[in-house]
């Protein structure tokens, strides 16, 4: 069976093993590590980098969703950004990096993020955390949600703007 014709990962009765929150926003990132594959596929590097009527480029939801993942999981920790998560972010838009690169960092992202998503324990979810310099109020089970919803988001503006963007070649 090809990965189109498989169901989603929430239905391939894969990751068991998982509390059921972690496994959620495990399959969220594997669905969305499929998805931006696919409509990735076939992209040249100066169409990643196209900002059709001045969006933000596809290669910007696969930094962006890459680097976000990892800030949101050092709030999930207890810890605050570091000055180098801080200057990464800046670079987000950064109008370079080939398909095969940008690809590349979310496939490790997802990977490095999937270890600590498992470290957290079901008890650990209802932990108090605070996120950015406002020191706004959430819980370690908020944050993995946000990473899961947040990811979707950005992946569903990638794959819109990669419709587009393929649909101008016309």
């Amino acid at each position: 069976m090809q990965k189109s014709e498989l169901p989603e990962p929430w239905l391939r009765g894969t990751l068991e093993d998982v509390p059921a929150a972690q496994r959620a926003v495990l399959h969220a990132l594997e669905l969305a590590k499929e998805d931006l594959e696919r409509w990735c596929d076939g992209l040249s590097d100066e169409e990643l980098h196209a900002r059709p009527g001045g969006i933000a480029p596809v290669a910007f939801h696969l930094r962006h969703i890459a680097r976000s993942m990892d800030r949101l999981l050092t709030y999930a920790e207890g810890n605050q950004l570091s000055g180098e998560q801080i200057s990464i972010m800046k670079g987000e838009m950064d109008p370079s990096g080939s398909r095969n690169e940008l690809l590349a960092e979310l496939v490790v992202a997802i990977a490095k993020s999937g270890k600590r998503i498992r470290s957290f324990s079901s008890e650990q979810l209802e932990e108090e955390r605070t996120v950015g310099k406002k020191q706004l109020p959430t819980s370690v089970g908020g944050l993995l949600v946000h990473v899961a919803d947040h990811t979707q988001r950005h992946v569903g503006q990638a794959i819109t703007t990669a419709k587009i963007v393929v649909a101008q070649r016309r």
